[in-house]
Order: C-alpha cells, then sequence, then structure tokens
C-alpha cells in the first residue's frame, strides 16, 4: 500500500537490499552538507554508488526532518513535465483540482521540512534545475539532495563528487574496495592479494565489483583476477572517448572501466543471455515473467526459455530481483539497461520491441479496465501501480504515433488508473494530450471512451466547464460509435454534472428511467453502477432521504453482485448520508466505517476525507468528533481544496466543529483537534477505522 506524505517520520525509502560498506567519510560529508545547504547534488559516473549513498545520507537525516524523506526517482521520465507529476505520486498528494502539479506540490511543502531525494537528474538537468528552484523558493523547510553524473548548476547548489572506493590498502585492513568484493563472494583476508589486484582493475567501481563478484560461482580467484587482466590489457584504453549512447557526464576515464566491466559480463553471457538482456531493456522499470515471455520472446527466444534465462542473468547480478505477492520482479541498473539499449539498436531491434511493450501494456490496461468492475479490483489497483513506469513508456510510445487510435485507447482503458485510484491529475495530463492530437477526428470508439473517461476526471476535480464540454462532446458521439454501453455512458456524465452543479431533480429526471431498466449500463457493470451512483447521490442532494437509502441499496447490492468495491464504498457512504439525514447517527457511523477501509486500500484519498467527514458528524463523543476534524483535516490538506470548496460539505464540516465547541469549550476541543492533526495520516485513518458506534477507540 501506498503511503502517504503527511504526518510524522513518514518516507518511502526501500529497504536496503544488501549490506553498505564504506563510505563512512562521504556519508558524513553528506548528512553535514544537507544539515547545512538546501541543495545538494551527488555527481560521478555510472555506478558509483550515488543512489546508495543518498539513500542512506537520507536515513541518517531521519530525525532532522519531521515531515519525512522522500525518494522521487526521475530516471524513466523522457519529459520535463512529467518531474512535478512524479514527486506528486512520490509524496502521495491527491488534489483534485485542476492547479498545475507544481503548484500543488509547492502549496503542500510550503510549511513542511522535509528531505526530497531527486534521484538521476542528468538527462533533466536543465529542468530540474529549474524545477528545484521553483521548490526551494516556495518551500523555505524543504531541502534537496539530487543525484546527477553532472552537476545541476543553479546558484544555490553544493556539488559533492562520489568517487569510487579506495583500492589502496592502509595498514592491515582490507580497502572498502576489497570488503564490498569479500562481502559479494564469502572471499576470506587470505587471498587478499588476488582481491587488490581484482579491485585496482575495477578502479574501486562498486557496480564494477559486483559485476566482477558474480562470475566467481563460474571460475575460481585466479582465473578472475587473469581474465580481468587480460581483458584491460587488450581493450580500448581509458581515455577513449563514450560511446554513442552514453549519458552526460561520462567523459570520466573511468566510466570506460565500467563498460569494460559490463561489456566483460556480456562476453561471458551465452547469445541467448545476451539477446534477452538486449531484448529486456525495453521496460521502463521492473517488470514479472509473464510481461517478459509475452514482449521478449521470438526467434531465438522462445517463451518456455525466459524462466531460465532470467534466473541466470540474476545469477549474473545483471538483474535484479525482489519477491512479491504475484512472484519474482525483476529489474536492471540504469547503467546496464543502457548497455542493453545499446545492443538492442545495434541489432536494429529497438523499435520492434518497443512496440511490442507497448502493445503489452495497452493489453494490460484494456484487461484492466474490462475486469474493474469485479472481485480484483485490489489485484488491478496493485497491478498497475506496480506497474506505473511501463505504463507510462507505452503512453509516451502511443502519443508519438502519428496515428492517435492508440493512445485514445489505452488512456480511455486507464480510466479506473485515473479515477479511482488517486491518478486523476496524471490522467488528464495524457488523456488532454491525445485529445489534442485529434480534435477534429471523427467519430470512432477510442476517441468517445477517453472523452468519457476525461470527463469523468474533470468532474472529480470540480472542473465543471471543462466537464460540460467533454460531456457535450460525447453525447455527440453516441449515435457514431458502434457500442451498446456508449448511450448510458454519456447519460452518466450528464446526470454527474448536473448533479455536482446544484441541478439533483434535474439528474434524477435524466437517469430514473435508464437507472430502473434492467439493460442499464448496455451490457458493462461499470457502466450500470456509474448510471445507479447519480440516482444515489442526486437524491442524496435533493434531501430525499428515503429513496436516496433505497437507490444506495440498490447500488449496493449490484456491487455485492459483481463482486466490486470502490463504487460499493460509495454506496455505504451515501447511506452514512442518508442516515445522518434521517437522525439515525449509528447507522451513520456503522456505514462509514464500512466504506473507509476499501477507500484507504485503493489510495482513494478523497472518498476516504468523505468518509471521516460523515464519522465526525455522526459520532456521540464531541472529543472524538475534534479528533476526527483534525484527521479529516490532514487528508483534505493531500486533496487540496477543504472540501473541495463544495458549500454543502463546508457547511457540514462547521456544524460537526460547533456541535463539538459547544459541547465540550474552545481549549478541549482545540486540543482534541490538535491532537488528530499531529497524527501521521496512517495513525489518523486507524484510529478513524478503530471508531466503534457512539464510543472512543481504543
Amino acid at each position: 500500500m501506498r503511503k502517504s506524505g503527511q504526518g510524522r517520520r513518514a518516507d518511502n525509502l526501500p529497504p536496503e537490499p544488501t549490506s553498505f560498506i564504506g563510505r563512512e567519510a562521504e556519508l558524513r560529508a553528506v548528512v553535514a552538507a544537507v544539515t547545512d545547504t538546501r541543495l545538494v547534488t551527488l555527481t560521478g559516473v555510472g555506478g558509483v554508488g550515488k543512489t546508495r549513498l543518498a539513500q542512506r545520507a537520507g536515513a541518517e537525516l531521519r530525525d532532522g526532518f519531521p515531515d519525512g524523506v522522500w525518494l522521487v526517482g526521475l530516471a524513466q521520465l523522457s519529459e520535463p513535465a512529467l518531474m512535478a507529476l512524479a514527486l506528486y505520486e512520490a509524496l502521495c498528494l491527491a488534489d483534485q483540482s485542476t492547479r498545475s502539479a507544481i503548484e500543488v506540490v509547492a502549496d503542500w511543502l510550503a510549511d513542511k521540512k522535509l528531505l526530497l531525494i531527486l534521484d538521476c537528474c542528468e538527462h533533466l538537468a536543465a529542468d530540474c534545475a529549474d524545477f528545484v528552484r521553483t521548490l526551494l523558493d516556495r518551500a523555505p523547510g524543504v531541502h534537496v539532495l539530487a543525484t546527477s553524473r553532472r552537476p545541476l548548476s543553479p546558484e544555490c547548489e553544493r556539488v559533492i563528487v562520489v568517487p569510487p572506493l579506495p583500492v589502496l590498502v592502509h595498514g592491515s585492513r582490507p580497502s572498502d574496495a576489497a570488503l564490498l568484493f569479500m562481502a559479494r563472494t564469502g572471499v576470506t583476508e587470505a587471498d587478499g592479494s588476488a582481491v587488490a589486484e581484482i579491485c585496482a582493475h575495477l578502479e574501486g567501481i562498486p557496480l564494477a565489483i559486483e559485476l566482477a563478484a558474480a562470475r566467481l560461482p563460474e571460475m575460481d580467484l585466479d582465473a578472475l583476477r587473469q581474465r580481468l587482466h587480460d581483458r584491460y590489457e587488450t581493450l580500448a584504453p581509458p581515455s577513449a572517448p563514450p560511446s554513442p549512447g552514453a549519458r552526460h557526464g561520462e567523459a570520466d576515464p573511468r566510466h570506460q572501466t565500467l563498460r569494460t566491466t559490463i561489456g566483460w559480463s556480456h562476453e561471458l553471457c551465452t547469445p541467448q543471455e545476451r539477446l534477452a538482456w538486449a531484448r529486456l531493456s525495453v521496460f521502463a522499470d521492473g517488470f514479472e515473467q509473464e510481461a517478459a515471455e509475452l514482449v521478449c520472446a521470438g526467434g531465438p527466444l522462445g517463451s518456455g526459455q525466459i524462466g531460465a534465462l532470467l534466473s541466470a542473468l540474476v545469477d549474473k547480478s545483471l538483474l535484479l530481483s525482489v519477491q512479491t505477492r504475484r512472484g519474482p520482479r525483476y529489474s536492471m541498473l540504469d547503467t546496464v539497461r543502457e548497455y542493453g539499449e545499446e545492443w538492442l539498436r545495434g541489432l536494429g531491434e529497438e523499435r520492434r520491441f518497443s512496440e511490442r511493450h507497448r502493445d503489452y501494456y495497452r493489453w494490460l490496461a484494456r484487461t484492466g479496465g474490462r475486469k474493474w468492475a469485479g472481485p480484483d479490483q485490489v489485484y488491478w489497483y496493485e497491478r498497475c501501480t506496480a506497474e506505473h513506469a511501463n505504463l507510462r513508456a507505452a503512453l509516451e510510445c502511443c502519443l508519438a504515433d502519428p496515428d492517435p487510435r492508440d493512445g485514445l485507447e489505452m488512456t480511455g482503458s486507464l480510466w479506473f488508473f485515473w479515477l479511482c485510484c488517486g491518478f486523476q491529475r496524471e490522467g488528464r495530463h495524457y488523456m488532454d494530450r491525445a485529445l489534442a492530437k485529434t480534435p477534429d477526428a471523427g467519430p470512432g470508439p477510442e476517441r468517445f471512451w477517453a472523452l468519457w473517461a476525461c470527463g469523468m476526471v474533470t468532474l472529480v476535480q470540480g472542473d465543471f466547464e471543462a466537464g460540460a464540454r467533454l460531456t457535450d462532446a460525447c453525447t455527440s458521439l453516441t449515435h457514431h460509435v458502434d457500442d451498446p454501453a456508449a448511450a448510458d455512458a454519456a447519460l452518466y456524465l450528464e446526470g454527474a454534472l448536473l448533479a455536482l452543479t446544484g441541478r439533483p431533480a434535474l439528474a434524477v429526471d435524466l437517469v430514473a428511467r435508464t437507472a430502473g431498466s434492467a439493460d442499464c449500463g448496455g451490457g458493462s457493470p461499470a457502466i450500470r453502477l456509474c448510471v445507479l451512483s447519480v440516482l444515489a447521490f442526486a437524491h442524496l442532494h435533493l434531501g430525499d432521504f428515503d429513496r436516496a437509502t433505497a437507490s444506495s441499496d440498490t447500488l449496493r447490492a449490484e456491487c455485492e453482485r459483481y463482486g466490486e468495491q470502490w463504487m460499493r464504498s460509495f454506496a455505504f457512504y451515501m447511506l452514512a448520508g442518508a442516515a445522518l439525514g434521517n437522525g439515525d447517527a449509528a447507522s451513520a457511523v456503522r456505514h462509514a466505517r464500512s466504506a473507509l477501509p476499501i477507500k484507504w486500500r485503493l489510495h482513494d484519498v478523497f472518498g476516504a476525507a468523505l468518509c471521516i467527514d460523515a464519522l465526525a458528524s455522526a459520532v456521540d463523543d464531541p472529543e472524538q468528533s475534534g479528533r476526527l476534524l483534525g484527521i479529516s483535516d490532514v487528508l483534505w490538506g493531500s486533496v487540496g481544496a477543504a472540501q473541495m470548496g463544495n458549500s454543502q460539505l463546508m457547511a457540514a464540516r462547521r456544524a460537526s466543529e460547533r456541535r463539538a465547541r459547544d459541547a465540550i469549550g474552545d481549549l478541549a476541543y482545540e486540543a482534541a483537534f490538535h491532537k488528530g492533526l499531529g497524527a501521521g495520516i496512517d495513525e489518523g485513518v486507524a484510529y478513524a477505522l478503530a471508531t466503534p458506534e457512539g464510543g472512543t477507540p481504543s
């Protein structure tokens, strides 16, 4: 589950996969620099350990940053506009407004004291420098630790060059490079001279040492030492120019050492392993065996061979592997991936396998969209979140194609990811781009469903002007789309727009007949549930609480028939609102508590905030209500405007506060409120989930 950027001592630093060797002096220098300077950039050649050092420094600095240490990976971003979105997602913000992501992030950071680790900035260095300037200007408590193969070069930057590990022995203690080699291989100090020679050949570059260490199962230490000696004697000298595919900052001669080591690992692979390495480089981030089989198989690589090849590349330290609930998930270090990309280009297969990667993730998006309104919503949330970087890469590939249909289809297929899982802003970014490519395009199912998905996101964001345009465009296309669900999908958008803009009676008149029909949804469970939800919501906003209850019960029953959870949680929320309207606070608490864990499991922060507001209105303990309102404010702080600026929701919140203040007095209320406000977001939601009817959580 994604952690939120709210509350104390939060962070998203991953656990260290292996022991951290050496770097004591560098670590002290980085910690001191970050403490004293607001922008510190670690530079150095690929594979020298910048990311690992930055993460270890971040862990050491946790106590000095009460609002957290947050790692933001930029390596897989292909355009500057995605930097703010990457930070937005790393902090797990969920702003529903139409403000730019950088404005939302900067505003949220304005009163925070936290450390951002921006990893792998070199390919976006100039834009990253502008981005960091904006953040530092707007958020005086924020410090930034960047890693890059070249400086970012803003005026306030302090650059620390990360050197290779020392290879020279001082006294009786092995060098740090030798200690790393021994830690990865189990070789002892008795073999110190051979280890020292190996590390000297590798110039102390940690990734080169890790790759060489992985060869020991295939040869003994002396053979490894001799092979490295022969290799470096016969290859291009360190002064050779970088390869055509090398990144910025890699003219450093030591990078030739790393490339030589990677090249040697490449030569020692079997032909099939080399081909698999090249083809696997198309993945933007981690991947599973299924994806590797479907994307990379072909010609001399049968799909049945992929599993064994993945294991072989892991054994050679060319792939990393972590265990997940779905099985092993693989990834490549950037430098290893870049080498594979160069070979794939050399083989003339880059476009072919990029398109296969694109098509696999188009299929994944299409399948997720079709199966979302079913029993596997948590699975699809977790699957798409894990594949986020690959989905982005596939979308970029689609949008680069002159034919707009693939981009429209993929952005529309991912409606569930954008709308239900906290990615509204990113979805709007991609859908706007896809739709802008075809402003005058004729009717077609791809354009219709992209318009529909974008329309839903704009309504959730409160951008009713754009929502109205998209709704009109969808409605005008329904007669040209050969899909029985299209008419009801457009009807849902129109009804939702009416209900959200203060015209719930018109919404009821529009959708009631369709909602009562057995054919509602045109065969699509998702569309059927959407139409039913509009009817319940409109009745609730009309103050017709009995009909709202009946409509919500119908929606809940339909959700249970399909095994659907996300819309079912909205049914519970609306039942809570109807119960409050009818004066049944105990039922309101019960319904809101039924909705909240579903919302939180799918990272629906907006929905969670609504549920906690409902709880605060329903509980009979005023101290508890005040604490819940504090927790709610933390959630709304990540969403954007409190209660989305909706007058009815804001009035309900003010009424809850007024009742609590009248019951226990201002001082006691403020103490309870600030107790909730000061809690971490996970702690706060856990408190809300433990709320019994009429009592105080234990």
